[in-house]
């Protein structure tokens, strides 16, 4: 049995978002071909995640007694899972700042990665990683591809941790004028559910 983080960070509603259309048709699909393993949700806007205070960047040396703090338990609720699921738009070329604020969450010194004499070590190697995210313009090729922000840096820190089994799925386009919006999500969801069943 895998443990799967289904980390959705989005403001919008179920209905309104199109990330977690193409996102929550990736979960149906896995949990046919995974009925065994347990999913966790956790949604950044229902936690009520915020930027680290001062308290948070002091506890970026933990101790074993602090799993339960409110900020800490996210790192190690991270560390414990197998694989990971982000559902994401892309918003002015990066991501949203609560996902980058739990990023700064669970990156924790001796909980995700560590520091050695040859420098920082990933702890999360072995895991795997799929980013669902959704984009108004056209960002995987071309001269935009250069500016997209989001999915490079969710890929590249979670490489920093050892994650390095990482797939994109991305529905792009959908706020050109002319575009069939519909299709393209369509489109998205059909290879989610082609994913989902090896992931």
């Amino acid at each position: 049995m895998s443990k799967v983080l289904y980390i959705k960070a989005n403001s919008k509603p179920e209905d309104m978002s199109r990330t977690f259309k193409i996102s929550e048709n990736f979960i149906e699909a896995y949990k046919r071909f995974h009925p065994e393993d347990e999913i966790t949700v956790l949604d950044l806007y229902k936690e009520g995640i915020n930027f680290l205070s001062t308290e948070g960047v002091l506890l970026h040396i933990p101790k074993e007694e602090d799993r339960n703090h409110p900020i800490l338990k996210y790192a190690y609720q991270f560390v414990e899972a197998d694989k990971y699921i982000f559902a994401e738009p892309l918003w002015n070329l990066g991501i949203p700042a609560i996902l980058k604020a739990y990023i700064d969450y669970i990156c924790i010194t001796n909980i995700t990665f560590k520091y050695t004499e040859n420098g920082p070590v990933g702890l999360c190697a072995g895991k795997k990683a799929v980013n669902i995210t959704s984009r108004g313009g056209e960002y995987s090729q071309g001269y935009f591809a250069q500016l997209e922000m989001g999915d490079k840096y969710l890929k590249n820190i979670l490489g920093f941790l050892g994650i390095t089994d990482f797939t994109t799925i991305s529905a792009e386009k959908l706020d050109v004028y002319g575009q069939d919006v519909d299709a393209i999500v369509g489109n998205a969801v059909k290879r989610a559910k082609e994913i989902a069943e090896t992931f």
